[in-house]
């Protein structure tokens, strides 16, 4: 058991590395675009897989793309910017792959290195928060506010400032600012869900905004516990997967990853090991992860915009490592 979860997180990662580009970046699959948050998700599962040169070499190209105010774009392709969006989550989540990087590798030179990308992309999101405590989402291309808060995008926010607070005391670094940003965002978070989605998203529906504040750490013991069983028949097909929104009859396999991540946070391993004994099964020929699969047809699926290969992606293949990892305690370092 122990070499197939092996043999396992060791084809996701060959699968991430044949996409990433010499510069470092790493697209959601060949010829196609990536984005700051997934890029470094990927990442984070390199790390892990033992792959530490090509996880250096994504966060380097970070450090090079980052913009002077500290944010990166929301998209790229060929390393060229596309979408000039300037999101305030995907700006800070290096912080949380930094940490990550060096829990694993103890590389406190390399920690040093990227303290300046960590610093400025922290900065970046704290300049949107407002007195409230939530953060704004971003920043148009036109430089415009958008003037909302995203609860999933504002728990991974929270992670990644708590993870720069972490990186700053090992560096022996004071930022009392961030320690008290820090604490404002939660306390919305927590008290004041009012602040969040409130332009006219519906949230309610989606499954991040369900575990996230989960899966980050935020709702923790009875109160996970009770979120969980509350909508577990809206997103979970039981003997398959999450669902990316309630009324989507489709499991979304990069989601049922984060899913099990938040459910062993919350303690219910046992739980999360059923989950992903279901979601193993989605696989190609060659092992990789598909992205989509409808219920209960069992149907793959394509988009009529993309070829067959991209129903595979690097960032749902970066879900699935981190999650074996977690559930089975094992890597390939």
């Amino acid at each position: 058991m122990l070499e197939d979860i092996q043999g396992l997180i060791r084809s996701q990662a060959d699968f991430i590395v044949s996409q990433q580009l010499p510069s470092g970046a790493i697209p959601w699959y060949g010829g196609g675009i990536r984005d700051p948050w997934d890029h470094v998700e990927c990442a984070m599962a390199l790390d892990v897989s033992g792959r530490l040169a090509e996880a250096r070499s994504a966060y380097r190209w970070m450090l090079n793309s980052q913009n002077p105010d500290g944010s990166w774009y929301s998209s790229y392709l060929d390393d060229r910017p596309q979408d000039l969006t300037r999101d305030t989550n995907f700006s800070t989540y290096i912080a949380t792959g930094m940490w990550f990087h060096y829990l694993t590798t103890r590389d406190l030179g390399f920690l040093r290195c990227m303290w300046p990308a960590v610093e400025k992309g922290i900065g970046f999101a704290l300049s949107l928060q407002q007195p409230g405590g939530e953060i704004y989402w971003g920043l148009s291309k036109n430089n415009e506010v958008w003037p909302g808060a995203i609860l999933t995008a504002s728990s991974s926010t929270w992670l990644s400032i708590k993870c720069a607070l972490r990186i700053a005391k090992r560096l022996e670094l004071d930022k009392p600012d961030w320690h008290e940003g820090c604490r404002r965002l939660a306390r919305a978070i927590k008290e004041q869900p009012e602040r969040f989605d409130r332009l006219g998203e519906d949230k309610s529906g989606h499954a991040m905004t369900w575990y996230y504040p989960i899966l980050v750490g935020l709702v923790r013991g009875r109160q996970a516990e009770q979120r969980i069983s509350e909508r577990w028949q809206d997103f979970i097909i039981d003997g398959w997967g999450c669902k990316c929104f309630a009324d989507r009859q489709s499991v979304c396999v990069a989601e049922t990853f984060e899913f099990i991540l938040a459910l062993i946070r919350m303690g219910a391993r046992d739980k999360a090991r059923t989950v992903l004994d279901w979601v193993l099964r989605f696989r190609d020929d060659g092992g990789v992860f598909y992205r989509e699969v409808y219920w209960p047809q069992g149907e793959i699926r394509r988009s009529e915009l993309e070829a067959e290969d991209h129903e595979r992606n690097t960032w749902t293949s970066a879900a699935a490592i981190l999650a074996l990892v977690a559930a089975h305690g094992v890597k390939t370092l």
